[in-house]
């Protein structure tokens, strides 16, 4: 069920900024800034991704530097 919130202290160009950007893309201000949230809610956050690559790259293993020059070694024999 959608709730109200209330978002205090917005500076007037703030405000002037957002009704404008409403009206180009006909929307109310309101529908504009739903349309914002839930898009900005949807988006994954640069935390979310590292972490993310953090969690895959546990599965890799380490390799030094001696492991990286025995590799290319034994690549071009």
């Amino acid at each position: 069920m959608p709730i109200s919130i209330t978002i205090r202290s917005v500076p007037d160009e703030v405000r002037d900024e957002l009704a404008a950007r409403a009206a180009r893309s006909g929307r109310s201000l309101q529908e504009y800034l739903v349309h914002e949230l839930t898009r900005l809610a949807g988006k994954r956050t640069v935390d979310d991704v590292l972490d993310s690559i953090r969690r895959r790259a546990e599965h890799f293993p380490v390799l030094d530097r001696e492991a990286v020059s025995d590799m290319i070694a034994r690549s071009r024999e």
